[in-house]
């Protein structure tokens, strides 16, 4: 067990998670919804890494490997998210999630 404060790490992550559920539940900006949803992956990256330090030993080396993981999961996300803004701003001249029933015409 190492010196650093759980609560604080703990209490971090847990209000990124509120923050980015909240913005996934409340926004219908697509960009925005985006941002949230990263907000939200963020938190969980946070704790991988925390818990990865403060376990130690080689459990720190497979926290930190899934939180590797997740970055790219993260960076597909955001890939994939802003082709689908591309492509609705493209067919309906709008990012509105509202408006974003089909991509086909």
């Amino acid at each position: 067990m190492s010196g650093l404060p759980i609560v604080g790490f703990v209490g971090l992550s847990a209000a990124l998670l509120a923050v980015g559920i909240f913005g996934i539940l409340t926004r219908r900006n697509f960009i925005l919804l985006l941002i949230a949803i990263e907000i939200a992956m963020n938190a969980g990256i946070l704790n991988f890494v925390y818990f990865a330090a403060y376990t130690g030993g080689t459990a720190g080396l497979t926290g930190q490997a899934i939180a590797v993981v997740l970055v790219g999961f993260a960076a597909t996300e955001v890939a994939v998210g802003l082709a689908i803004v591309l492509a609705l701003n493209r067919l309906r001249g709008s990012i509105n999630v509202a408006e974003a029933t089909e991509l086909r015409r």
